[in-house]
Order: structure tokens, then sequence, then C-alpha cells
């Protein structure tokens, strides 16, 4: 088998509104997702396809070029990608589902929407002012109940961790699960500090961007968790040594989105059937934020749950004639 010829494309997806207006976080407003997406031929006559997240970052690209690759070796050897991980540990992967910003009431009413829906976690983001995120999170937790996961997202929101300490302090009689990147990626003293002052868990998300930065997640004491992402790693490959160096520091971790269409959706299903170290509900359901896909066949994710496609390589099929027409921004 060689390869004869690489493509890429730049294909744009609308986002689903949440609130009727376009869903905004600490990170700004989300309207349009802007990916790459990968088609690499042989001439064996099979094509392996990846995703790239975004086209800013060179790690982005190569994990789109490996994704792609790990979807032709699968397809040429008959097996799915997750058996090229290391096989199954796990039938399908636990999911959660992020709660936009809006006003306090509808927060509530849409992380209750979504637990109807069978996701057992719902991710609170916050970082809009103290008084409200706070509020946010208490009318949340009265809205699911007790007995599902509420999750924090600051998204780098705080600027310090005496900032962030108090606010979280707060939040906490409303039994959160973790708190997610109070800090910059790389105030990692800040986010120690942060641990040593609250009781609720503390994860890590941009501050680790692959195995070199988990390391040192974990030398500075800065996380009781870590959020891994294919894309922000450079691939499946770099995704699953975050996975087993985590595991060797006893951290569990999860797994994150960008959020991806359905291709790069796929990969991280794989991946996390595949960990042993998965240890908390994963966001690995990024196709679910859009209005529409790529593929042909939908991705299966029901209950809460997210279950690998059947058959070799990731398992998916592009829909051509939907990539043709996502080439052009939605008005």
């Amino acid at each position: 088998m060689k390869i004869t010829r690489v493509r890429t494309y730049v294909v744009y997806g609308r986002r689903r509104r949440a609130f009727g207006r376009v869903a905004r976080t600490a990170l700004g407003p989300a309207d349009v997702s802007e990916h790459g997406i990968v088609l690499i031929e042989t001439d064996s006559g099979v094509t392996g396809i990846g995703e790239m997240a975004t086209l800013s970052d060179s790690e982005l690209a190569r994990a789109g070029l490996e994704m792609a690759l790990f979807d032709l070796v699968g397809k040429e050897l008959g097996q799915p990608v997750y058996n090229l991980l290391g096989g199954l540990v796990r039938e399908s992967v636990p999911l959660s589902y992020s709660i936009p910003f809006g006003e306090p009431d509808e927060m509530a009413a849409f992380g209750a929407e979504r637990t109807t829906q069978g996701f057992r976690t719902v991710k609170v983001k916050v970082g809009q002012d103290a008084r409200r995120d706070i509020e946010a999170v208490r009318l949340v937790r009265e809205a699911i109940g007790p007995d599902k996961r509420l999750r924090i997202d600051a998204n780098m929101a705080w600027r310090t961790a005496k900032e962030a300490v108090p606010v979280i302090r707060a939040m906490e009689a409303y039994g959160p699960e973790l708190v997610e990147q109070p800090l910059r990626p790389r105030e990692l003293d800040g986010m120690a500090e942060i641990r040593r002052h609250v009781a609720v868990p503390i994860m890590a998300d941009e501050s680790v961007w692959g195995p070199r930065d988990a390391m040192e997640v974990v030398r500075r004491g800065a996380a009781d968790a870590v959020n891994v992402y294919v894309s922000e790693s450079g691939g499946l490959l770099a995704a699953a040594r975050t996975f087993s160096l985590c595991e060797l520091a006893a951290v569990p971790c999860l797994i994150g989105s960008m959020p991806e269409f359905g291709i790069g959706t796929a990969a991280q299903i794989h991946l996390g059937v595949a960990m042993p170290n998965l240890g908390y509900d994963s966001d690995a359901c990024g196709v679910l934020y859009h209005e529409a896909d790529l593929l042909r066949t939908p991705l299966r994710i029901e209950g809460g749950q997210a279950w690998p496609p059947a058959g070799p390589g990731l398992g998916v099929e592009l829909d051509m004639a939907t990539l043709e027409r996502w080439q052009q921004p939605p008005k």
C-alpha cells in the first residue's frame, strides 16, 4: 500500500443556538465551527479520513493527519481504531453536556432538559460575574436534582487564585463534581493554590496539550484530573500516552471536545472505549453541538452514552455532497 494523494478541505458547520441566540462562554461567542477535513488516498483504493478541529496550530493539523492514517490502517487491517489503541475496556463512553452563558433560569432549564435526555453530567460554563455564576450553579443544581453530576467550567475566566477561591467555595454548597481550568494555562502554581483552599477537585484542561504538559501538571500538583483532547494532543497516540502517564500518577482523565464534527467525535469515542484511565464522564459528543454533520450515517449517541461506530478504521463515511456544500461559510 502506498499513499498516492492527500486532499484537505476547509469546512464550516453552524453551531446550535442556545436560548435562541449564539452560544457564548468565557472564550467568547461560538456561531460557526471552521475545521479541516483530510483525505489520504492509496494505490489500493482505500481512503483514510481525518478531521482538524482548527487550522490555527501545527499540533491540531498533525492530529487530523494522524487520524486519517489511523482510519486508513484500520481499514487495511480490517480492525476498528480502538483495537489499534489496545482494545475495548468498555462498550461505550459516558458523556457530559455543556451549558453556555445565559440567564441563570435559562441555564437551569437547559441543564434539566439534557438530563431528561439521559446525560448524567452537565457542565455549567461560568465567567459572567461571580453573583450570576453562583446563582446559575444553584439553579442548575435545583433543576437537575441531587443525583445528577454538576461540573463547573471556568474556561480560564478567573485571573488569580485569590479571585477564584471565594467563588468556588460559594459554589461548593451545590455539590460540584469538578471545577475545570480556573486560571490561565501556565498558572500552575495558582491552580495548586486553589486546590489547597477548596474542597472540590480541580481539573486541568487548557493547561494540557500533550504528555509533557500533563507531566508538569502532575509534578506541580496543579490538578486532580486531566481533560485530554485528541486535537490538542496532536493525535490519538499522544492522547493515549497522556492517559497512561496520568494513570501512573493516579490522576484520572476524561476526553474533551473543541467541539468536533462526526469524524473527530468518532476518534474521541474510539479513544474513550480503549483507555482504562477514563475516570469521569467525557465531552466526546461535539457533533451534538452542531445543527448538522458530514457523515452519511450518524454516530450512535443516546441516553448520555456514545458508542464507537461498527466497522474497520473509524467506522465512518463522509457525505461528499455535504462536504461540498460546507466549503462555503453559512449565511
